[in-house]
């Protein structure tokens, strides 16, 4: 069998065992990465890197060392992630030396370096990972498409004429093209189980405070969140396992126990209460993709689930609210990005430190970078804080309390992610109001901090036009509760493949 056909777990398994090698295992992602590369997936790849540490593990097992859960199992990193050993840019100018070509596979010396790892990258390499690369995003995650890096969009390996879903685009490309089982991801409002529900594969947003966030370059603090893609439940749950925990380096981590997540594939979800809001079967959803997640939440119930319908009513809300408090909590997180602490520098002949700065943040930032910046700015001045940013922290409110008063009736709920399938590269880059929409049924869950997932659905149909793109199910729970998601994801998982491909 092929390695990239092979399950994450089973894949360790095999490497654990010595029935494969982890240099066989890279040299198969590395061969398959080079076939796609057309995808523009990543920003950085070495591959001697990544041959010499897959040589430092398989010694240990010939050594007779126990090896860690994800031995030998190549996982691509978002380039938001702080690493020791690869140039992190966040997809931005703004962290290139100023006369630095753009990031092609290759490895590349221009990009900023960070001192240590991002806590997340620690634990992976303690659990025998390969760190495969620096993927692509939308620039400092900013994004619904990933059309927004400097560097590039990220094609959809599914048709490479669409988009891959944003802002951890490339995080997903490289695990729905079969380059590596699994990859990190970051979601502020949808950006890992977005990606994940246009590509076909399985992302987790865990609770927030579930994963540590040192060495994730913020967009905003409140909101952002690490977790995995996958290509299936069980290999997701595994990698969540691996990143969580409590961190002393990160004070928004929460001391709360890990679950056994991967252990919860194999539960039985029968008698469980699946929530299913009207307000996310409205105005907007298209028809084909409501008709697969239907079907998934029948299934569900044919399985023994009892579905409740909820009400989540300041849903409708949720998109004004995110995108006053997002954009709030960017304009002060890149105000360090200035040219002299971190960020591109530029010194023309004549200019003042003034106008060096404004040289600096214009040559940098991206123009989305730039309109949430300003918006941002917008609603924390004088005059507009009270109307704007204090009233949508009401609205957060207002939303978090529907997730609680749902959960008194629900184990969890049952959404789609995504209103319509991948759309084609450069449809909405015009109108960023039809864009920010593309993630309106996740935007809730990250403003309420709750855990929640994207599974694929069944594919919509093949037609003449295009192929059966893929459409995600999302599921939500309390916080902390992940170990629940992941029943009823890898139950869902079964079940789609008794009733078939289309």
């Amino acid at each position: 069998m092929h390695l990239s056909a092979l399950g994450l777990a089973e894949l360790a398994q095999q490497v654990q065992a010595g029935a494969v090698s982890a240099r066989e295992v890279a040299e198969a992602a590395l061969i398959n990465a080079e076939k796609n590369r057309d995808l523009n997936a990543f920003l950085y790849l070495s591959p001697e890197s990544i041959l010499a540490a897959a040589d430092v593990l398989d010694q240990r097992r010939i050594r007779g060392e126990v090896l860690g859960p994800l031995a030998g199992i190549p996982i691509g990193i978002k380039d938001a992630l702080c690493t020791h050993d690869a140039p992190t840019t966040c997809a931005s100018r703004m962290l290139l030396k100023a006369d630095a070509p753009v990031p092609a596979l290759n490895p590349t010396t221009h990009g900023w370096r960070s001192p240590h790892d991002a806590s997340v990258v620690a634990r992976l390499r303690q659990a025998g990972a390969l760190i495969f690369g620096k993927t692509n995003m939308d620039e400092f995650a900013m994004g619904s498409s990933n059309e927004n890096s400097a560097f590039g969009p990220v094609k959809n390996p599914v048709d490479r004429s669409r988009i891959t879903g944003g802002s951890s685009g490339g995080s997903a490309a490289v695990v729905a093209a079969g380059i590596t089982p699994c990859s990190l991801g970051s979601d502020t409002g949808g950006s890992i189980r977005q990606p994940a529900g246009l590509t076909g594969i399985v992302g987790v947003k865990p609770t927030y405070g579930r994963v540590s966030r040192f060495g994730l370059i913020a967009f905003a603090s409140s909101l952002d969140q690490v977790g995995p893609f996958a290509r299936d439940v069980r290999g997701a749950a595994r990698v969540l396992e691996a990143i969580s925990g409590l961190d002393p380096a990160d004070s928004t981590s929460a001391n709360v126990p890990v679950g056994a997540y991967e252990a919860a594939c194999g539960r039985d979800i029968r008698g469980l209460r699946i929530g299913v809001p009207d307000e996310y079967f409205a105005e907007g959803l298209a028809a084909d993709v409501r008709q697969r997640v239907e079907e998934a939440i029948a299934a569900l119930e044919r399985d023994g689930a009892t579905i409740v319908p909820v009400k989540l009513p300041h849903t409708r809300y949720g998109v004004a609210t995110y995108y006053v408090l997002a954009t709030a909590e960017c304009s002060s997180n890149l105000a360090r990005f200035d040219g002299v602490r971190f960020g591109l520098r530029r010194e023309p002949p004549g200019s003042t430190l003034a106008q060096m700065y404004g040289a600096s943040r214009n040559a940098g930032f991206g123009p989305e970078v730039k309109r949430r910046i300003l918006l941002g700015t917008y609603v924390l001045c004088a005059g507009y804080y009270d109307a704007y940013y204090i009233k949508a922290q009401k609205v957060r409110t207002l939303i978090g309390r529907d997730f609680d008063e749902a959960f008194k009736h629900v184990d969890l709920i049952a959404t789609p992610t995504s209103p319509t399938a991948a759309f084609k590269l450069g449809a909405k880059t015009a109108d960023p109001l039809q864009m920010y929409l593309a993630d309106i049924y996740t935007l809730p869950a990250s403003l309420a901090g709750i855990c929640a997932l994207s599974v694929p659905c069944r594919p919509l149909a093949p037609s003449a036009e295009q192929p059966g793109l893929p459409v995600g199910l999302q599921l939500l729970g309390p916080a902390f509760t992940e170990e629940r998601l992941f029943s009823v994801a890898a139950r869902w998982e079964e079940l789609r493949t008794e009733l078939g491909a289309v």
